[in-house]
């Protein structure tokens, strides 16, 4: 009987540390990319090419009048280069980006993103930049922001999106460069992630219709390709801009401690009842 106990003690361990591990995130580097620096300084480069800057450009103009619409005092930009920001026109009283890895140019503090020195729920909004497309552990990064974000505060996550033309070229290049050894993280699955966060997404919008081209001739036919697609709201856009709410820890209600009554005295409570509505 001890040693079927015992079994089983040891069986019931067993499967906790299998699902303990089976939803523990796992770290998968970045192909060809093993030292944060050297990403950062790939995405940096690539912004300054006539295809980045198009990109740029034009997640500039689709986050400009939803960044405008968020209110609050600190509003917080998680990105691979800080020199790339999108928050300069909020209405924030406080702006903060950090650069997350050391550079000799470096225009801010130094702070890695799965790891910030912030305060919890600190923050009244977030921008994530492309920063889940290239880390290598995204479900760090969206926990540390959910963090620092406030009850009630807003999160706009801008990733591209893999069900798209951008999603077709990034198998096709085999992952040589960037963006394409991006993850690309699907909506559905930012979703679900975002779900158990306790993160409601609000709204959603796409953009990059234009194809992923490099050269600068053809790339300024990019901007009617772009307003074509945004004015049939296409859903297969190079990117998405996905806008979500924390909402407030769901508050458990505490039910008061009903004594069971004895037989007889329900009994005498139930007569007296009785003969009142009688007389």
């Amino acid at each position: 009987m001890t040693t079927w106990k015992s079994n089983r003690k040891m069986y019931t361990v067993v499967c906790e540390m299998k699902f303990i591990s089976r939803n523990k995130s796992k770290k998968r580097p970045l192909h060809g990319m093993s030292d944060l620096e050297m990403l950062t300084t790939s995405v940096s480069q690539w912004f300054r090419t006539p295809q980045g800057s198009e990109v740029l450009e034009t997640e500039r103009a689709i986050t400009g009048p939803i960044i405008n619409r968020l209110f609050g005092y600190h509003i917080l930009q998680m990105a691979c280069d800080e020199k790339y920001s999108l928050i300069d026109e909020s209405p924030a009283g406080q702006k903060i980006v950090f650069a997350p890895a050391w550079r000799a140019d470096a225009r801010s503090a130094v702070a890695d993103n799965g790891e910030l020195p912030l305060a919890s729920d600190s923050i009244d909004v977030v921008v994530i930049h492309h920063a889940l497309d290239f880390t290598d552990d995204s479900h760090r990064l969206l926990r540390e922001a959910t963090r620092v974000l406030r009850p009630g505060g807003q999160m706009l996550v801008i990733g591209f999106n893999p069900y798209s033309h951008w999603g077709i070229w990034k198998i096709f290049k085999r992952k040589l460069n960037i963006p394409w050894r991006g993850r690309f993280i699907s909506k559905g699955r930012l979703t679900d992630w975002l779900r158990l966060l306790n993160l409601r997404t609000d709204s959603i919008e796409y953009g990059l219709h234009f194809l992923p081209l490099k050269n600068s001739w053809l790339l300024k036919y990019a901007q009617k390709i772009e307003r074509f697609g945004s004015k049939i709201k296409s859903p297969l856009g190079g990117a998405y801009f996905l806008l979500c709410v924390k909402q407030l820890g769901s508050m458990t209600p505490i039910h008061p401690k009903w004594r069971p009554v004895p037989a007889s005295v329900a009994g005498i409570v139930a007569s007296e009842n009785a003969r009142i509505r009688i007389h």
